[in-house]
């Protein structure tokens, strides 16, 4: 809200009144009264004019002036990007792995204000906030009706002390809000729950906007509200009352035209514009969609394509407020009062409506034919990389012997299609768990294979069968119906429910060892699933419930049994996943499966029973089925007809209303049960999953100040990194490897490796998180030599450079930072294209910083950790058009001076000294990625969080 009183506020003339059908009325500020002033305003893109009503809204000639109205009021589709906007949003939303650390950092500048005598509610959210726990849960059990039960027993052993902290922070933070594990994914939640559409506090009504910490934030776009994914370090200063800070974008206009064909789904279609938006580099523009093809989309479909937004780069993938736009809200339970006072503000501010085509000047128009769109997957590496079904089979035995390079696999053609025995692997049911509460960290012990066999609720034979089962290159090991790109949509789930009734209906099966897994993201799928009869059917195939939040798409999938793990790697074999989910980058599902698939729900069930990524769907059958006749892909495919018939059981608004209501208590459950400590200030007890962070450490009240320019001397190289390294590789999610330093340091405080959990479960302490730095299975630091067949070793390894006697020994990337800082002596890393892409990881700047990496060198960074690095104080360089570290020749023995401009100015040139260890120098300029005035300020203060602390502890 203004800081000041609306009749004194520099544009006081534009605050209106609107009605609503109810003859109700309310204030706002108005984009037709300030297009009098400025007439371009008429023609700015939708979700412009949505930013530009909170800086008009918010200007209080101090953070947001005049001019920043004046400037964005007369946006330009194409000019040089330097102006920078202040966006205060409405609210903030985090998602659990995130959110953890970032209560971890107020818990610390509450620390930080008690150790000064002052007040600790000081530091308190000044926007609604709003964590959805949804990150935590494993699939450990499955293919039973009792796997949601007990994979939800072992979650909440796993993270009570995790969950203890967030109970804290919600008696702490008089506007913080959990919505308990077991509602659904926080994208979910926030479409059908949280979001308002508009909100109101004094009579005067505002659209609501927001940011999350989450990248995928972005599926809320789908109904016409602007928000975008940050880092947890950029969502602290939006909670604590910063405008969000970001150079006045490019908008690429999205004309689609058209409709979908029988048999293609919303998830082909998202996959389609990935693919076209990633050739149009759309990296920190907003897209927005319009046309006639946009008004046909139903309000699923139009959220999956937005949740796809960090995938295509894009900052945003808007769509605007329409018909369909209330629809959504009737059908998802809100009240009448709030839909009408929704749909009157947008027609009062001219928002209301899907433009078409020369209604708004774009940056840039790319267009689609709906009817274009084709069955698709992705895979087996990266999003953006679409495969016709018809060559998923092709493409795959072509990558399997192509090189690393060319995005392959780099194994022999003749091993393509051998097969190795899976020894003593159970095929035949076995008894189903105890639902008592298990010891700790159960059932991740000797016996692990029990827990992550598919577990039936038939009773065991005496003597299960066993029977040999053979694995090979291309097999399905992992089919999961997951939760983020495609359970905000009930035709593609209801696809999946009617293909797995006609497979069972025809005979098909899907192979015990294949691990199947049904996590929606929210409770409401259950519940059509089950009221159109189709849950039986999917549970007869494996895909029973495992579960409500981000599972095999954030790498917790759980683990394979120990023998097919044993089998994978003897054998160097590339299995497969295949998943409805939104990445599928390299490790990040389960360490051994190197080829994962994005693909719809229907045909994730579909490729769970052909059983092999090699069977093309198209051609050969999925499998027999009764008499041994064999079963086509068309004989169990859905038509629309059918899907359409069931939809009306996915929209209804009791059963949301009946579901939501029960988010603040629901008796007896097991978060009821959770006991947090109480007071304005955190006790930090001891543990391993939660500590104070260390960024205020000799935090003072005043910020030093130098005259001298941030230069970086002597520096070491660290890595040199390939394109495509993302905030997977730099800071995983998932399991920690037993002889890892992260591992190791949890060793020696005598956690058990049944207990360690997960990376991401761990954010909260700053000593498992540095450990965990650049420690993905899969990444390659390119300062190693190459092995005799021209592959590269994997995993988090450098060669620590400082001269004596250890100079050239191979380390993990920790152990060397530890001795480098040691020694006084700063690094650097060098990498290529899209540095950062991925999940908007805080971690994975706060980790860099802690290592002592001072600089970053790529070729391009994506937006979220570019701005994550500034706000942790490492600088952000990127090479010059035709430069990179390979034509520099670097081989990571030299020693690199940065030098930027000596003011620090955005995007200036700064200078980089190459020295090599022959004495021979060279100096190349590139550019600084400190993008706006406020990341100056930012980075001279040694971060944002600093800088905010200061800001409120001076107040």
């Amino acid at each position: 809200m203004p800081t000041t009183n609306h009749f004194s506020h520099p544009f006081a003339s534009t605050v209106k009144t609107f009605r609503t059908a109810s003859g109700k009325s309310g204030r706002f500020y108005s984009l037709p009264a300030l297009a009098k002033q400025y007439p371009s305003v008429k023609r700015l893109p939708v979700s412009l004019r949505i930013v530009l009503e909170s800086v008009l809204r918010h200007c209080d000639g101090e953070r947001v002036t005049p001019e920043h109205v004046a400037q964005l009021a007369q946006w330009q589709p194409n000019t040089a990007r330097t102006d920078e906007i202040p966006f205060t949003v409405a609210r903030v939303v985090l998602q659990d792995f995130t959110g953890v650390p970032l209560l971890a950092d107020l818990a610390a500048m509450r620390s930080v204000a008690q150790r000064m005598g002052q007040d600790p509610k000081k530091i308190e959210p000044l926007v609604p906030v709003d964590l959805v726990v949804d990150h935590s849960v494993m699939v450990d059990y499955y293919g039973t009706r009792q796997a949601l039960d007990l994979n939800m027993k072992l979650e909440f052993q796993r993270n009570n002390e995790r969950y203890q902290f967030m109970k804290w922070g919600m008696q702490a933070f008089d506007t913080f809000g959990v919505v308990p594990p077991g509602f659904g994914i926080v994208h979910q939640v926030n479409l059908e729950y949280l979001a308002r559409g508009v909100h109101m506090k004094g009579g005067l009504y505002y659209p609501d906007t927001l940011v999350g910490t989450d990248s995928h934030t972005t599926m809320i776009n789908g109904i016409g509200v602007v928000a975008w994914g940050v880092g947890g370090i950029e969502a602290e200063a939006a909670m604590l009352g910063q405008p969000v800070y970001f150079l006045t974008p490019d908008v690429v206009g999205f004309e689609l035209t058209g409709r979908l064909r029988e048999g293609v789904t919303a998830t082909d279609l998202v996959l389609t514009v990935t693919e076209i938006l990633r050739q149009h580099k759309v990296v920190g523009k907003f897209v927005e969609f319009f046309g006639e093809g946009t008004k046909s989309l139903a309000l699923p479909d139009r959220a999956t394509i937005a949740n796809m937004a960090p995938e295509y780069g894009a900052t945003m993938g808007f769509f605007p407020v329409d018909e369909k736009t209330l629809d959504y809200f009737r059908g998802t339970g809100r009240s009448k009062a709030e839909i009408e006072a929704f749909e009157a503000y947008f027609r009062a501010q001219g928002l209301f409506g899907v433009p078409a085509s020369g209604d708004i000047d774009y940056s840039k128009v790319v267009k689609l034919d709906l009817g274009l769109v084709t069955p698709s997957l992705a895979g087996p590496k990266r999003p953006q990389d679409r495969i016709e079904l018809g060559q998923v089979a092709r493409q795959f035995s072509e990558l399997f012997s192509k090189p690393n390079a060319e995005n392959g696999f780099n194994r022999p053609a003749e091993l393509l299609h051998t097969r190795y025995p899976a020894k003593d692997s159970e095929v035949a049911p076995v008894p189903v768990p105890s639902a008592k509460p298990t010891p700790e960290g159960a059932p991740r012990f000797e016996a692990e294979m029990v827990a992550n066999r598919p577990v039936r609720a038939s009773a065991p034979a005496k003597e299960p069968a066993r029977k040999e089962v053979t694995i090979g290159n291309g097999d399905v090991l992992i089919a999961a119906i997951t939760s983020c790109t495609n359970t905000s949509n009930p035709g593609v789930l209801l696809a999946a429910g009617l293909l797995a009734k006609k497979a069972v209906e025809a005979g098909l099966k899907v192979q015990p060892h294949i691990k199947t897994s049904l996590a929606p993201g929210s409770r409401i799928v259950t519940e059509y699933l089950t009221q159109t009869g189709l849950l039986p059917y999917l549970e007869k195939l494996g895909f029973a419930l495992a579960g409500y939040g981000c599972t095999t798409c954030i790498g917790n999938a759980g683990d394979l049994t120990p023998e097919l793990n044993a089998v994978i790697t003897q054998n160097d074999l590339i299995c497969a996943a295949v998943l409805s989910g939104n990445r599928n980058f390299e490790a990040r599902i389960h360490p051994n499966l190197k080829a994962n698939f994005l693909a719809s729900p229907p045909l994730v069930v579909a490729y769970a029973l052909a059983g092999n990524v090699m069977k093309d769907l198209m051609t050969e059958p999925l499998g027999k089925g009764k008499g041994g006749k064999p079963v086509y892909l068309g004989d169990v495919w859905p038509s629309s007809d059918e899907i359409y018939k069931l939809m009306k059981f996915a929209m209804n608004g009791k059963a949301y209303r009946d579901n939501y209501e029960r988010v603040a208590s629901e008796p007896g459950k097991l978060w009821e049960k959770i006991q947090g400590v109480s007071g304005n200030a955190y006790t930090w007890p001891r543990s391993t999953y939660i500590a104070e962070p260390p960024f205020f450490e000799n935090f003072r009240l005043e910020a030093a100040t130098t005259a001298e320019p941030p230069t970086v001397r002597g520096a070491r190289v660290m890595a040199l990194f390939g394109d495509s390294i993302t905030t997977d590789h730099i800071s995983p999610a998932g399991n920690i490897a037993e002889k890892s330093p992260a591992g190791q340091w949890l060793l020696e405080r005598g956690v058990l490796k049944a207990d360690f959990n997960s990376y991401g479960a761990r954010r909260g302490h700053h000593d498992v998180m540095m450990r965990g730095t650049f420690a993905n299975v899969r990444i390659k630091n390119l300062m190693l030599a190459p092995r005799p067949d021209g592959s590269r070793e994997e995993g988090g390894l450098t060669l620590y450079q400082q001269e004596g006697a250890d100079k050239g020994q191979k380390l993990s990337i920790f152990d060397a930072a530890m001795r480098y800082q040691a020694a006084g002596v700063p690094t650097v890393i060098f990498a290529g294209e899209e540095y950062g892409t991925g999940s908007s990881r805080d971690w994975a700047a706060k980790g860099t910083q802690l290592l002592g990496i001072k600089a970053v060198v790529a070729r391009s960074f994506e937006r979220i950790h570019r701005s994550n690095l500034v706000g942790m104080g490492v600088l952000p360089l990127q090479f010059k058009a035709g430069d990179s570290w390979e034509s520099l020749g670097l081989t990571g023995d030299e020693t690199i001076d940065v030098i930027p401009h000596p003011e620090l100015l955005p995007q200036s040139e700064a200078k980089l000294v190459i020295t090599r260890a022959t004495g021979e120098r060279r100096e190349v300029s590139v550019i600084l990625r400190i993008d706006t005035p406020v990341e100056v300020n930012y980075y001279r203060e040694g971060g944002i969080l600093p800088y905010v602390l200061r800001q409120l502890l001076s107040a």
